[in-house]
């Protein structure tokens, strides 16, 4: 039986980065963006579908959900599956602790929001095929507020940190900040070790490799060139001009939705 651990969070917080470090471990998988929570979800809704409800077989049905992880990952090699999706979000940490875990573990990687439009945007001016351009977001108010929406990828990491800090222990999650993450990655990988009760194992932090599992890459064509692109040979963030890179409006718009630091 492989161990399930789950990584949550803000995006362009060093969810790539991380996961190629970890990644490292032989014994570690730590996934992409992860349809397993999709996968639960439409097999969920069949429970409102009329051939169902004519004949509710809650057990069968559940029983399925239960196994849909350790099936989806039966092939891969390693022991300790780290699975990148939503699932602190309020519904789908319901979802977890009720078919999947009741003690789930749970890594929340966060960042400045502003910092987060400001790379955002910054990646977006220079990719021609970027998920930005072809929403026909003009100005970089649009571009900021479309990223911005609330059923978009930053709102939606918002509140699965709020329900963490919110509504469950210390104890089953950890926090990591980007800032922390790029400038001491060696103390944060460790900070996971210790939290998964998982054997250390000794990481390298330069000449990295891009993220690659189990033989499959990213294909970035999809959403924008070089999207989860990350710096191979050192560790190192990006400095940004967040004042010349958005509007002083969209900064005073958005400037308190840090909720960990409140």
């Amino acid at each position: 039986m492989k161990q399930i651990f789950y990584l949550c969070g803000l995006p362009r917080a060093g969810n790539t980065l991380l996961s190629s470090i970890l990644n490292q471990n032989p014994n570690i998988a730590v996934t992409s963006k992860s349809i397993v929570t999709q996968i639960c979800e439409k097999i969920f809704r069949l429970k409102k579908e009329e051939t169902f409800l004519n004949f509710p077989d809650h057990t069968s049905i559940d029983n399925v959900i239960k196994n849909v992880m350790n099936n989806y990952y039966q092939d891969w090699k390693q022991d300790i599956i780290i699975d990148r999706g939503g699932w602190s979000a309020p519904n789908n940490l319901k979802f977890v602790k009720k078919y999947l875990n009741p003690k789930p573990k749970i890594i929340l990687l966060v960042r400045d929001v502003l910092e987060i439009l400001a790379s955002f945007i910054d990646w977006s001016d220079k990719t021609h095929n970027s998920f930005i351009h072809k929403a026909n977001a003009n100005s970089i108010d649009d571009k900021c507020n479309l990223l911005m929406k609330n059923d978009g990828l930053i709102v939606a990491g918002l509140i699965e940190i709020n329900n963490m800090l919110k509504n469950e222990s210390k104890e089953d999650y950890l926090l990591i900040e980007y800032n922390n993450l790029v400038k001491n990655p060696k103390k944060t990988i460790k900070d996971i070790y210790k939290f998964l009760n998982i054997k250390y194992f000794n990481h390298t932090f330069i000449n990295l490799h891009q993220f690659k599992i189990n033989g499959t890459s990213y294909d970035d064509s999809a959403v924008g060139d070089n999207l989860h692109k990350i710096k191979t040979k050192i560790i190192k963030k990006t400095k940004r001009n967040i004042n010349k890179i958005i509007s002083k409006s969209i900064i005073e718009k958005y400037n308190n939705l840090n909720v960990w630091q409140k």
